[in-house]
């Protein structure tokens, strides 16, 4: 009998997707007919200007939001065709989060951040993976500390070891160098990197910082809600 190879999905593929937005009597069109595909272990960078509908485009990627139009499917599994409970399953055990404005659980220390997740999901916590990732972002010495008691770089280091914790099939990350100094956005970047290329971990990165776009695997220019794709090789 001829071998049968199980079938790969690309972590994330989405096509012809369209959101529109009401303001008043006007209708807004954040997303319009927009189509990517990110294979597994692959870096893709977003990159335009703010209100070109970049955050949007990410928050349908990761099912956050619904589209008016398009599907999008993580790992295969279409996320059009699942009701709101499965939806919230998938987002826990395959989608992992990075967003610009952090959203840590200000009486929860870091440790009780970063492992939220996976205990929401019924996973067990990897305590020596927790202290790992903390270490390489430079917030082991933080680990007790609540939000309040960090400064924005280290809440965004620590956001980071929560979206990385428990090797998520896929990471969307809404800017995630925005509160970091040039170094420590090379670091993280290089953590990147190296998730992709040891953990087969994909990433979809809004980002407009250039220096982070140049060392993904691919870049798309999102302009007025169309997204143009430039492949680009890492560096």
């Amino acid at each position: 009998m001829p071998t049968v190879h199980p079938t790969v999905h690309p972590s994330v593929q989405a096509t012809g997707l369209t959101r529109y937005f009401r303001s008043g009597d006007d209708t807004v069109t954040a997303v319009e007919d927009v189509s990517l595909t990110v294979g597994r272990g692959e870096i893709a960078a977003v990159i335009g200007p703010s209100g070109s509908g970049k955050s949007t485009l990410l928050q349908l990627l990761a099912g956050l939001d619904r589209p008016d139009a398009g599907t999008v499917a993580v790992g295969g599994v279409d996320l059009g065709g699942l009701r709101d409970r499965a939806l919230t399953r998938l987002r826990r055990e395959k989608i992992g989060f990075i967003f610009q404005d952090f959203q840590l659980l200000p009486r929860m220390t870091a440790r009780q951040n970063i492992t939220l997740p996976v205990r929401l999901a019924g996973g067990t916590v990897d305590d020596a993976e927790v202290d790992e990732l903390a270490g390489t972002l430079g917030v082991a010495h933080r680990l007790d500390h609540r939000p309040g008691e960090l400064s924005g770089g280290q809440q965004q280091r620590v956001a980071v070891a929560r979206a990385l914790l428990g090797r998520p099939d896929v990471v969307f990350a809404d800017e995630p160098t925005g509160a970091l100094d040039s170094a420590t956005a090379a670091d993280l970047v290089d953590l990147f990197i190296w998730a992709a290329g040891t953990r087969q971990q994909s990433f979809v990165i809004v980002t407009h910082d250039e220096r982070v776009a140049a060392r993904a695997d691919s870049v798309h220019r999102m302009t007025d809600g169309h997204l143009t794709a430039a492949p680009r090789s890492r560096h």
